[in-house]
């Protein structure tokens, strides 16, 4: 989710919720602590230089348990942010503590933001001897073309 959704959905809302990917919430008393931009430099295993921006929210609670951030609040501090960082409309990444930081991307359902898990990747699967996934052929078409036998080398098998 981009930094414009996130300011487009809050135009929508009573109140800013956040839903872990296990469907629990985010406490209501949360804060956002930070707003920030995150630049990532790095070499993929293929050997390519690769740049990697995005906007970051760090949330956190606290024990004043009748805290409550308004959706014009969090609209505020994403502006402020904005001005003096030059935050552009990249994506969004959240930090929040659980057991441990997890990193999350964002979604929206139309009532409240979504904490999406992250999966690592293979950037360059090329490079790296990763097969590529075969194509998968139904049974009952190749019995079609072929007569209904399966010959050698003709894939089927």
């Amino acid at each position: 989710m981009k930094l414009s959704h996130v300011k487009n959905s809050l135009a929508s809302l009573d109140k800013v919720a956040f839903q872990l990917p296990n469907g629990s919430f985010v406490p209501q008393h949360f804060h956002v602590t930070e707003v920030g931009v995150i630049n990532k430099r790095f070499i993929d295993c293929g050997g390519t230089l690769r740049n990697e921006t995005v906007v970051n929210f760090q949330l956190w609670e606290a024990d004043d348990y009748d805290h409550r951030l308004a959706p014009k609040k969090l609209n505020d501090i994403i502006q402020l942010s904005e001005e003096k960082l030059g935050i552009e409309d990249w994506e969004i990444e959240v930090e929040y503590q659980g057991e441990t930081i997890g990193k999350y991307g964002l979604d929206f359902n139309g009532s409240h933001f979504l904490l999406v898990t992250k999966m690592t990747d293979c950037l360059a699967k090329d490079n790296c001897g990763i097969p590529e996934q075969k194509p998968r052929i139904r049974m009952s078409a190749l019995g079609a073309t072929s007569g209904g036998s399966c010959a050698p080398g003709s894939g089927c098998c």
